[in-house]
C-alpha cells in the first residue's frame, strides 16, 4: 500500500537564506535559469508551501516571458526591460530564487528617475500556447503623447526629440538624423513647421549644446 503524502501547508512568507530576503505571495522574483548563460527568469509568486515540518519549501509561480522568449520574438518597440505576464504557471523550489525584483506598470516605469538592474515593466499578458497578446496592440499615443510619424509604439529606451513649434515627438532616424546629432541639438523644428517658417529651418540643426530642446532618452541603470 502506497504511503500517503504528508500534508503541506501554505506559508505567509519565507526567508530565502542564501540571499537573506523574505518573500511573500505577490512578490516578483528572479529565479535561477536552466542554463548559466541565460539571464535569470522573472516570476510572480502565487503561493508558498512547505511540508508539515516547515521544510521542502516550494513556490507556485506565474512566469513572465521576455520578448525573445515569445513566439514572435523581440520587436523594435520592445524595451530592454520589458516582460510579458504569461499564462504559464509552475512549481519551483524556493532555493532557486536568486533575488527580488520589481515589475512596474508601463506608466510607472516611464516615471522612474533611474532604472535599476532589478526593475522591469509589463504592458502585455501573453498566451504561451498561441503567442497571442492582451491587449493585442499598443496605443501609439502614450505617456506624454510620445509618438512619432512612423507610428511605432513607444519604446522607453529610444531617444526622441520634440518639435518646439507643434510639440510632436520624433525618432532621430525618422528625421534623417543620428542619435549623436540629436543629442547636440540646440533647437529642433520638424519639417512641417520649418516649411511654414524658413527661419525655423535655419535654427533647427544648431549643434552647439543641448539646452531647451526636449529629449526623452533611456535612463541610466543604477
Amino acid at each position: 500500500m502506497a504511503k500517503p503524502k504528508a500534508p503541506r501547508r501554505t506559508l505567509d512568507s519565507y526567508t530565502v537564506k542564501h540571499i537573506n530576503k523574505t518573500v511573500r505571495a505577490g512578490d516578483c522574483v528572479l529565479m535561477r535559469p536552466s542554463e548559466p548563460s541565460k539571464p535569470s527568469y522573472v516570476a510572480r509568486i502565487e503561493r508558498i508551501e512547505a511540508d508539515s515540518r516547515g521544510a521542502n519549501v516550494k513556490v507556485h509561480v506565474r512566469w513572465y516571458y521576455r520578448p525573445e522568449e515569445s513566439i514572435g520574438g523581440r520587436r523594435q518597440f520592445h524595451g530592454s526591460k520589458e516582460v510579458f505576464l504569461s499564462d504559464h504557471f509552475d512549481v519551483q523550489s524556493a532555493d532557486t530564487i536568486e533575488g527580488k525584483c520589481t515589475v512596474h506598470s508601463f506608466k510607472g516605469y516611464t516615471k522612474l528617475d533611474a532604472v535599476g538592474n532589478d526593475d522591469f515593466f509589463c504592458r502585455f499578458e501573453y498566451n504561451s500556447a498561441t503567442g497571442a497578446f492582451n491587449p493585442d496592440r499598443v496605443a501609439v499615443y502614450v505617456i506624454s503623447l510620445l509618438y512619432c510619424k512612423c507610428e511605432m509604439p513607444y519604446n522607453p529606451d529610444d531617444l526622441m526629440v520634440q518639435c518646439e513649434a507643434c510639440t510632436d515627438w520624433f525618432h532621430p532616424a525618422c528625421i534623417d538624423m543620428t542619435v549623436e546629432e540629436a543629442k547636440r541639438l540646440d533647437h529642433f523644428f520638424c519639417e512641417t513647421c520649418s516649411a511654414e517658417d524658413p527661419n525655423k529651418l535655419q535654427n533647427s540643426h544648431s549643434a552647439a549644446r543641448l539646452s531647451d530642446t526636449k529629449v526623452d532618452t533611456k535612463r541610466r541603470r543604477r
